[in-house]
């Protein structure tokens, strides 16, 4: 299986989830998973401005040159893209959002009913299926977690795709592995 992580860490002298991201991918690794870790701080890669020139004058790329193309297309290429970020007053890191809305252009502006929902269609045949691991700081609580994970699962249907599952790096490296192993 080929595995992106989308690192949104914005602070890299925080060593705790930089340590479990690196054991984790080791741990990927050793098991004969393909990974490539996007450390999304060393990227530049610009805000979305709404122009819409992805789906209108650039169809499935971003009018904008940034290092969003790249990360689209190792999205798109992979089977499993797991969104790593601190829970920053109660959200994901602005570099993890920015790069989210990035990947708009993956699907296509017209609608289709789905589920008695209106949603984009898709670009492509395939979706990576997703994942969420978050750092909780101090002032992070329960109702936090859920809140993100709500809006992860919403934006996996927008993308075509699904949640697997929202971890907290509380749990061990083995429990995240596992979940990966069993997608």
């Amino acid at each position: 299986m080929k595995i992106l992580i989308l690192d949104g860490n914005p602070n890299s002298g925080s060593e705790q989830l930089d340590h479990y991201l690196k054991g984790l991918n080791e741990m990927l690794i050793s098991n004969d998973f393909t990974v490539e870790r996007i450390r999304l701080d060393d990227r530049d890669i610009k805000y979305c401005t709404g122009c819409w020139s992805c789906w209108v004058k650039t169809p499935g790329e971003c009018a904008f040159k940034d290092d969003s193309h790249e990360v689209c297309r190792q999205y798109i290429n992979s089977d499993f893209v797991l969104f790593a970020s601190p829970a920053i007053m109660g959200f994901p890191s602005a570099l993890l959002k920015k790069t989210m809305d990035k990947l708009i252009p993956l699907i296509h502006p017209y609608i289709e009913i789905v589920n008695g929902e209106c949603h984009h269609r898709k670009r492509y045949d395939r979706y990576p299926k997703l994942g969420l691991l978050l750092e909780q700081s101090g002032d992070t609580d329960d109702e936090d977690i859920q809140i993100i994970s709500d809006i992860f699962k919403r934006f996996a249907i927008n993308l075509r795709s699904e949640l697997c599952f929202s971890k907290t790096t509380t749990e061990s490296m083995e429990g995240v592995f596992d979940a990966i192993n069993h997608i």
